[in-house]
């Protein structure tokens, strides 16, 4: 039933009964009359098929017929080929997630983004953890940062009942996209190896590059929860987002 509705799709021969047609090929266009056309097709052993009927005069080919539906067929092909696929996948956290696991799904959303798939992270706040919302959003600041090579933010933590969402795109589809910085840093150590410097001269230079970065733009003071662990490495992150946020506004 595919096939003959496929087949339906285009008049040939003698379905086509206008007039004129324009016949299309390798040497150009020619508009000629229908009959004439027919003749032509039947002289070469092929038919006349017509591909655009609502231009004026309809548009024709002169091609087997068989030949024209398998073309049509591979060219679709091609093209849904060529379509990227994105999907969407989802990334679940507690507001109380421990190092092992934040590690493992961080991993996995690595994987998602550099394959070209967006990701929404969400906490899920069961019963009386919905109070710790702050940690959280906390939480997914810290996603978002640790991913920053790979993805980006599309809409900041939002709290939507009992969870709180973070979108994230990824940078570019199906290949990691290194930042600008991982870059230099992989010149800089070819020019270093290329140069045949010796190590203690390398770590002796990657201290003064060190102290020059400092001193234009020194690190950004964070004081540390006093329980550690997760909580307190996203906090620092978090802090250290919001701050550049602030001094990339204040540019502005």
């Amino acid at each position: 039933m595919k096939t003959d509705k496929k087949q339906n799709q285009y008049r040939i021969n003698e379905q086509i009964r206008v007039r004129d047609v324009r016949i299309v090929g390798e040497s150009g266009s020619t508009v000629m009359p229908t009959r004439q056309a027919l003749d032509m097709a039947r002289q070469q052993g092929v038919d006349l098929v017509e591909i655009s009927p609502n231009a004026n005069p309809p548009v024709c080919r002169l091609i087997d017929y068989s030949k024209f539906l398998y073309q049509q067929k591979k060219r679709q092909k091609e093209m849904k080929a060529k379509q990227v696929k994105v999907e969407v996948k989802e990334i679940r956290f507690g507001p109380q997630t421990d190092e092992h696991d934040y590690q493992f799904k961080l991993k996995h959303a690595r994987e998602f983004l550099e394959e070209g798939n967006k990701v929404r992270a969400y906490v899920f706040f069961r019963g009386r953890s919905i109070l710790f919302k702050e940690q959280g959003e906390v939480l997914l600041l810290r996603f978002a940062n640790d991913l920053e090579e790979v993805g980006k933010v599309e809409s900041m933590p939002s709290l939507e009942g009992k969870k709180m969402f973070l979108y994230l795109a990824p940078k570019k589809a199906g290949a990691q996209k290194k930042s600008q910085q991982a870059r230099d840093r992989k010149r800089l150590k070819e020019g270093e190896q290329a140069e045949g410097m010796e190590p203690e001269a390398a770590d002796k230079k990657k201290q003064e590059r060190d102290v020059r970065r400092d001193a234009v733009a020194p690190d950004i003071d964070v004081e540390m929860p006093a329980n550690g662990g997760l909580l307190a490495n996203a906090k620092i992150s978090a802090e250290a987002l919001r701050k550049l946020s602030e001094s990339k506004d204040e540019e502005e």
